[in-house]
């Protein structure tokens, strides 16, 4: 092979390597979205009348609402819950930190619809929770949170906790401790070290975390419909609604379209005010 043949190989070599994941995202991705927004935009003309709808009819807005705002209540709660486990998590030793982490995963290999299961049998009105609660003498009634909003914030809650704990532990574990050593050498407490270090450095696995949450959320199904009542339907319930009782492909092309049009709203705010390369930074 003569030199000019290697550098033109050496050129092409990283496209090829490329080639198959591109090939995939073309084949999984791009064409099942371009189809999606084809449903939506022709009916079998050109057409608007189904985004139209979302706007005139005050329900689908109310829906949206509806998911936006849960996904929103999901993100802040497992925000609070797994900063400090991640916190927690980053001070142990490597080794019992890894051993921690599968602890934490190991409930991931069940699927979503048996743990949600799982959370309705310990919810009902005879389940765990009130028991608990009726044997302490907390409680005289048995306390509705099946079929709930609580109920559904507590489902998702437990699902989704995982994914912002390996977010956030990514990053802290990337922090020098030897920061904090020098914060509290030079007087500081332990609260305003963390404070004025430890948290603004902790940073893109936050924003990181609650973006890759928030995004699952407004796309989640199972929870929601087994442990929600109607009036907590979230978008993805009317798309499969839309789909399997009443045959509108267009209608639930333009939800979808609608949901991935939030996503990548919540993906450029994100970039815009964090950066793209804090994202990579948090997962790396």
């Amino acid at each position: 092979m003569s030199g000019r043949d290697g550098r033109r190989l050496s050129r092409w070599k990283p496209w090829l390597l490329l080639a198959p994941t591109l090939l995939a995202l073309t084949i999984f991705l791009l064409i099942p979205l371009a189809k999606m927004l084809g449903y939506s935009l022709f009916d079998p003309g050109l057409t608007s009348k189904h985004f139209t709808r979302i706007v005139q009819e005050p329900v689908w807005l109310q829906v949206l609402w509806i998911t936006l705002r849960t996904s929103l209540l999901v993100t802040l709660v497992t925000l609070l819950l797994g900063y400090p486990v991640a916190w927690v998590l980053c001070k142990l030793p490597a080794r019992l930190a890894s051993i921690a982490i599968v602890i934490i995963i190991i409930p991931h290999f069940t699927s979503v619809l048996v743990r949600t299961y799982a959370w309705m049998v310990l919810l009902g009105s005879d389940g765990f929770v009130n028991q608990v609660l009726r044997a302490l003498g907390l409680i005289d009634t048995p306390l509705k949170l099946m079929y709930t909003p609580l109920g559904v914030l507590i489902g998702m809650t437990y699902i989704l906790l995982p994914y912002i704990v390996l977010a956030l532990y990514s990053v802290m574990r990337g922090i020098d401790p030897q920061l904090l050593r020098v914060a509290y050498s030079l007087g500081a407490s332990r609260f305003r070290a963390f404070w004025r270090i430890f948290l603004p450095l902790s940073l893109p696995g936050v924003a990181a975390g609650s973006l890759l949450v928030f995004i699952l959320s407004i796309g989640f199904f199972v929870t929601p419909a087994l442990m929600g009542s109607p009036r907590d339907t979230m978008i993805a319930m009317v798309i499969e609604n839309q789909l399997e009782v009443y045959f509108n492909w267009g209608f639930a092309s333009a939800l979808s379209a609608l949901l991935l049009l939030c996503t990548l709203l919540l993906f450029w705010i994100y970039v815009r005010v964090v950066g793209l390369e804090r994202l990579f930074e948090a997962k790396g």
